[in-house]
C-alpha cells in the first residue's frame, strides 16, 4: 500500500476551495461544539467539584488551556479561504536561495539543485555554502546554479540568507530547504501573487516523500497534515498566513523593510511576524510543489522539536511584546495562538503526574464523577472528532493524508519532555545551538530523550502492581467499594498516558534496528517532469 502511496507523491495536489454550503456546515458544527463546551464548563466549575483548591485551579488551568485552543482552533477554521490562482507575468526577477552546512550529504544537493535546474520560470539558483568543502561548488556548477561560500556568519541558515541578500539583486527570492526537492511548476503557484505590490511573501504547504520510512517519519508528517491544510487556510483567511521556513517566497522590499530574514530558532516565524508588524500582506497557497524530508528517528525528532519550541518560546517573550501594537487583532490572535502551541509540554507533564500525585498522597483536585465527566465530556470529544475529520476536505494531498492521525498524536504526548525544556530554557533564555535536523537516519542507538519515557513507564508500572496489591491484602470491603471509582479511574487515566508513551519508547527503540539510507537517491526527476506534463 505504500508503495502505491509514493507514486502519487510527485504529483501536483492542492487543497480544494471551500464553498458556502461546506463552509455553513462547518459553522454549525462549531457552533454545537461551542455549546457543549459551555455545558460542560457549567458543570465542571460547580463549586461543590472543588476538593483542594489548589490542585484544582491548576488542574482547571492545564485542562481549559486545551479547550480554549480547541476553540481558537475552530474559529481559525471557520475563516478557511483559498487564493484564486493568477499566472505569473512574464519577466520577474527570481531567485532561489537554498544553504548548505558541514556534515550534510553531498547526494542530497546533487538531487535538489538539479530539480531547480527544472524550475520551468526563469530564475537564478544561488547555494549558500559554508562547509568548505569544494565538491559542494563543483556539485553547484554543474547543474546550474551560483556557488556563494559564506563561512562563519552568525545567525546561521538566516545570517547566510542576509548576506546573500547583500550580494545578489533579484526581487523575489524563494528560499529552499536543501531537502526539498521542488517540482517544475513551483514558482507558477507563487509568482502572480506578487502583483499585489502589497504582498509581502507566499507561502506554499510542505509534504514529504520520506513519511513511509518508519514510526517517527510518518508520525512527524501527520502532525503537519492539518495545519498546511485547513489551519493555514484559515490563517490566510485572517490576514495572518505565517511563513515556514522552506517553500515560502519572498519580496526582497518586504525583508529590506525589517532589516533581512529574521535570526533565531524560530526564525521563519519571526520574520512572518516582522513582516506583518511593517503592514504586507501575506498569501498561502495551499498546494504541493515540492517534497522534503521529515525525522525518520526519534532521537532526531525530539531534537528538531527542541529547536522549535524554544525559538517559538523566544518569539512569545520576545517578539510579540515587542511588536504587539503593530500587530491587527486578528494577527495578533493567530500568533498567540501559534506562540502558547508547546505550552503543551507544561500541561502533558501536569497531567502525567497527577495519578501518581493522588496514589501517594490520596488528594484528589475534585469530586468530579468519573462517570459524569465521561458522560459530559464526551459531547466536546464527538464534536471535536467531527470537526476534525469533516476539515480534513481540504487537505493539500487527500489521497494521503486524510485519517485519525494516532502516531502523531503519540509522538506529540511522548515530547512533552521536550516541549518542558524548551520552555524552561525560554523562561531563563538559555541558548541552544542551531542544529540542523538530521537528512538521514541516526541508527544503532537508544536516544537519551527517550529517558523520561522509560522513567514514566516504570513508575506506572510500580504504582500497579503496588495497588493491586494493597487492595487485595490490605483494605476492608467497605474501604474497597468506597474507594473504587476514583481508584480505577485514576488508574485508567494514568493507563491512558502509559500506553502513549510506550508508543514514543517503541519509536526509540525502532531506531536501534533502523536501515540508514539515503532517500533521495530513488527520486527520479524525470517522473517528476513526467508527472508535471500528465
Amino acid at each position: 500500500m505504500a508503495v502505491n502511496k509514493e507514486k502519487n507523491l510527485w504529483k501536483f495536489s492542492q487543497s480544494e476551495s471551500p464553498t458556502y454550503w461546506e463552509k455553513f456546515i462547518l459553522l454549525v458544527l462549531v457552533i454545537a461544539g461551542l455549546i457543549s463546551v459551555v455545558q460542560f464548563a457549567e458543570w465542571w466549575f460547580r463549586s461543590a467539584n472543588i476538593w483542594n483548591i489548589y490542585l484544582y485551579v491548576t488542574l482547571s488551568l492545564c485542562f481549559w488551556f486545551g479547550i480554549s485552543r480547541l476553540i481558537l482552533v475552530w474559529i481559525n477554521y471557520l475563516h478557511i479561504d483559498k487564493p484564486k490562482h493568477i499566472d505569473p507575468p512574464a519577466g520577474m526577477s527570481v531567485a532561489i536561495f537554498t544553504t548548505s552546512s558541514p556534515s550534510e550529504p553531498l547526494s542530497m544537493f546533487e538531487k535538489t539543485l538539479a530539480a531547480c535546474r527544472n524550475i520551468r520560470y526563469p530564475h537564478v539558483t544561488y547555494l549558500l555554502d559554508d562547509t568548505q568543502d569544494p565538491a559542494f561548488k563543483e556539485v553547484a556548477e554543474r547543474n546550474g546554479a551560483i556557488w556563494l561560500e559564506l563561512v562563519g556568519l552568525p545567525g546561521a541558515k538566516a545570517g547566510k540568507v542576509n548576506r546573500a541578500l547583500q550580494m545578489t539583486s533579484e526581487d523575489f527570492i524563494l528560499i529552499l530547504d536543501p531537502d526539498h526537492i521542488p517540482f517544475p511548476e513551483f514558482l507558477d503557484h507563487t509568482l502572480g501573487y506578487f502583483e499585489d505590490e502589497s504582498v509581502g511573501f507566499v507561502q506554499v504547504s510542505q509534504a514529504y516523500y520520506n513519511q513511509y520510512r518508519s514510526f517517527t517519519a510518518k508520525g512527524a508528517a501527520e502532525q503537519t497534515y492539518t495545519f498546511y491544510g485547513p489551519t493555514q487556510m484559515g490563517l490566510f483567511g485572517l490576514g495572518s498566513g505565517v511563513a515556514i521556513g522552506a517553500n515560502c517566497t519572498f519580496r526582497r522590499k518586504a525583508l529590506e523593510s525589517i532589516g533581512g530574514h529574521g535570526i533565531g530558532l524560530a526564525e521563519d516565524l519571526i520574520t512572518s511576524i516582522r513582516i506583518h508588524s511593517k503592514g504586507w500582506k501575506s498569501i498561502y497557497n495551499p498546494v504541493v510543489v515540492s517534497r522534503g524530508l521529515v525525522p525518520e528517528d526519534f532521537g532526531s525528532f525530539c531534537k528538531q522539536q527542541l529547536k522549535w519550541s524554544r525559538g517559538v518560546f523566544e518569539v512569545g517573550f520576545v517578539e510579540m511584546p515587542r511588536l504587539f501594537n503593530k500587530l491587527s487583532f486578528l494577527q495578533k490572535l493567530s500568533y498567540f495562538t501559534i506562540g502558547t502551541y508547546y505550552l503543551v509540554g507544561v500541561t502533558s507533564f501536569f497531567f502525567s503526574i497527577l495519578p501518581f500525585l493522588f496514589f501517594l498522597t490520596g488528594i484528589l483536585p475534585a469530586r468530579m464523577s468519573f462517570t459524569e465527566f465521561l458522560i459530559r465530556g464526551s459531547f466536546v470529544g464527538i464534536i471535536s472528532i467531527i470537526i476534525y475529520l469533516y476539515v480534513q476536505r481540504w487537505m493539500c494531498h487527500p489521497a494521503t493524508e486524510k485519517g485519525f492521525h494516532w502516531r502523531g498524536m503519540i509522538l506529540k504526548f511522548a515530547t512533552w519532555p521536550v516541549f518542558l525544556l524548551g520552555f524552561l530554557l525560554g523562561v531563563v533564555n538559555a541558548e541552544i545551538p542551531y542544529i540542523p535536523t538530521a537528512k538521514k537516519a541516526v541508527t544503532g542507538h537508544f536516544t537519551p530523550f527517550a529517558r523520561p519515557l522509560l522513567i514514566h513507564a516504570f513508575l506506572f508500572v510500580m504504582v500497579l502492581v503496588i495497588v493491586i496489591i494493597r487492595r487485595k491484602y490490605f483494605i476492608t470491603e467497605s474501604e474497597l467499594v468506597f474507594t473504587a471509582e476514583r481508584t480505577w479511574a485514576m488508574m485508567g487515566f494514568a493507563f491512558i498516558a502509559f500506553m502513549m508513551t510506550l508508543g514514543g519508547i517503541y519509536a526509540a527503540l525502532e531506531a536501534r534496528h533502523l536501515k540508514e539510507e539515503e532517500p533521495w537517491q530513488s527520486i527520479d526527476l524525470k517522473q517528476i517532469n513526467n508527472n508535471t506534463n500528465d
